[in-house]
């Protein structure tokens, strides 16, 4: 596809920064702590989170709300949304006296599904992702006549997003490497057209959740392709099929794209929340995500920018996160060991831990389903320091006489004179972490 044949220009951007530049917040950019840099030479944060509803989609919103004809005004829209382009369409159409419905999937966070109706809109529940409910809102419109709004494909919606990057070279001029999260590919879109129209030798690297790589499925493909997804942290982001208009820009624009694990979108809710004091949700977690992740070593030396595009996390999810994020950064560890099913077998064990500086958040008993009657298996929760404390404690057990096992790992051959003093008298019935539930 030729330049002049993207639904996009540069100036549809930059005429949408004029538009929009009292209606949304001229977001800040910070520099990054080391904690939450990863390895890359220096970090800033771009906090999109901050806009009204918590989220850069205020920006494509009311792009597009503010050129709607009377009439249309007046009968108002629809749009099919996870949460936040239906927070942001809920606001502006309030503001702007302009009705708004919005069909959200059932996984929508429960706190997305309240903030909409507290602002006006007329909320759908409906279908399991993102495209199901994009079609029940189509077969709405039928009947509606409201003006259907794509949150992620519409060129409006895209050269609102793209208003970023022409902030992020104003407030970052030093700026070599951009770091976008891709759902729909909107943002990216628009982001990497300002910047790379703006600056030509700017690197754009893309990251969406590996749960839900549409754009690397599109990649593959050559075209927008349905991808198979499932749930993850980053609900924002779980679009199945990126749009049309705005694959034909990224594919043109943006550098390279990876894919990162669900520990690693919750290893940088936690960094951001301890390192910088700020809430984000999973999609807008996700580009620290990707530095974190080991899969960009290039960008050790480089002076990068990621964009925090969205703060409305669920809080009946954030503490599952927030363990999960400490379990992944070693400092919430679960381990079994089999002590003596005697007076004083437990206590030995908690001054142990004790000692070795554990915190106990947890520890149970299991006796039922196990061979030894001599033998109890106790499974402990701990907190401790990080990955380097936790490998001391179980090297310190060991040396008292402890056989403990840390969960997920292979058991190691066992010294059976050890296990003996535990009240265990063969290796015969060890009890290994894999037949424990994860964290």
């Amino acid at each position: 596809m030729s330049e002049e044949k993207l639904p996009v220009s540069f100036e549809d951007i930059s005429t949408a920064a004029y538009r929009i530049r009292n209606g949304v917040v001229r977001s800040p950019v910070s520099k990054a702590s080391p904690l939450v840099g990863g390895n890359t030479g220096e970090l800033w944060l771009k906090h999109e989170h901050r806009q009204t509803t918590g989220s850069f989609k205020e920006r494509g919103a009311l792009n597009t709300l503010l050129q709607l004809s009377d009439e249309k005004r007046r009968i108002g829209v629809i749009a099919a949304s996870a949460g936040n382009h239906a927070l942001a369409l809920a606001y502006h159409g309030k503001r702007l006296d302009i009705p708004v419905t919005v069909v959200m999937p059932t996984f929508a966070p429960l706190a997305k599904v309240s903030r909409c109706r507290d602002l006006g809109a007329a909320v759908h529940l409906y279908g399991a992702n993102i495209q199901e409910a994009r079609s029940h809102a189509l077969t709405m419109v039928k009947d509606s006549g409201q003006e259907y709004i794509n949150g992620y494909d519409d060129a409006n919606i895209i050269a609102g997003a793209g208003t970023i990057g022409i902030e992020i070279l104003e407030q970052v001029p030093e700026a070599e490497v951009l770091v976008v999260p891709i759902g729909g590919a909107g943002l990216i879109a628009g982001i990497s057209m300002a910047v790379k129209k703006l600056r030509p030798n700017i690197t754009v690297i893309g990251v969406e959740p590996k749960n839900c790589d549409s754009y690397t499925q599109a990649l593959i493909a050559g075209e927008p392709v349905s991808a198979t997804t499932r749930p993850t942290l980053a609900d924002g982001l779980n679009v199945p099929t990126v749009g049309g208009n705005a694959f034909a820009i990224s594919r043109r624009y943006v550098d390279k794209v990876i894919t990162v694990d669900e520990k690693w979108i919750a290893l940088a809710i936690l960094r951001v929340l301890e390192g910088e004091r700020m809430v984000v949700e999973g999609g807008g977690a996700t580009g620290v995500a990707g530095l974190l992740s080991g899969q960009l070593p290039e960008l050790a030396n480089k002076k990068v920018v990621t964009v925090l595009c969205g703060s409305n996390v669920d809080m009946t999810v954030l503490g599952r996160v927030i363990e999960r994020g400490l379990y992944v950064e070693g400092r919430l560890v679960q381990l079994t060991v089999p002590i003596s099913d005697r007076p004083g077998g437990l206590a030995d064990l908690a001054k142990a831990l004790a000692d070795l500086g554990a915190n106990v958040m947890d520890m149970t008993h299991q006796r039922a389903f196990i061979s030894d009657i001599n033998v109890v298996s106790v499974y402990c929760t701990l907190e401790v320091r990080d990955k380097e404390h936790r490998s001391s404690i179980i090297a310190s057990l060991i040396e008292r006489g402890f056989d403990p096992q840390l969960q997920g790992e292979t058991p190691s051959v066992r010294d059976t004179s050890r296990l003996h003093s535990a009240g265990r008298h063969d290796g015969s019935d060890s009890i290994t972490a894999g037949s424990m539930s994860k964290l």
